[in-house]
């Protein structure tokens, strides 16, 4: 599957954003990562557009949901990179998905049936995450 990078105009935020998908049609995609304006957007969701009159995708319809749990967390500036970075890398060799965007929010997509508790990891951790909620 070939990834490619289209622009998605996002109707009730009205904002546009590029997103690297994966084409599985002229006009149907697959979610590589998160996309940090449309929350319904996560790994592996697939979707369907149609071209607007600014030549930019809209979508038309969410035509299977991502397999993944996501969560969403505020990271807090008294931790560094590398002390959230371990959790990442567990979540990623159990095939999860692990991304921040802005330096601060960071998105994390959980396998179905993932053996641990993200939250007692967050815990063990002594990680002071706050999670975004819609």
């Amino acid at each position: 599957m070939k990834e490619v990078k289209i622009e998605v105009y996002h109707k009730e935020e009205k904002v546009t954003t590029t997103l690297y998908v994966e084409q599985l049609t002229e006009n149907k995609f697959r979610m590589t990562d998160n996309d940090f304006c449309n929350p319904k957007l996560t790994l592996g969701t697939e979707f369907e557009t149609k071209i607007n009159e600014e030549n930019k995708h809209e979508i038309t319809k969410i035509s299977k949901e991502s397999e993944y749990i996501t969560r969403r967390f505020g990271l807090t500036p008294n931790y560094k990179e590398s002390d959230y970075r371990m959790l990442g890398e567990e979540l990623t060799k159990r095939g999860g998905f692990w991304q921040v965007d802005l330096g601060s929010i960071a998105t994390v997509n959980i396998p179905k049936g993932f053996e641990f508790d993200i939250d007692q990891v967050i815990k063990d951790l002594d990680l002071k995450l706050v999670e975004i909620t819609d």
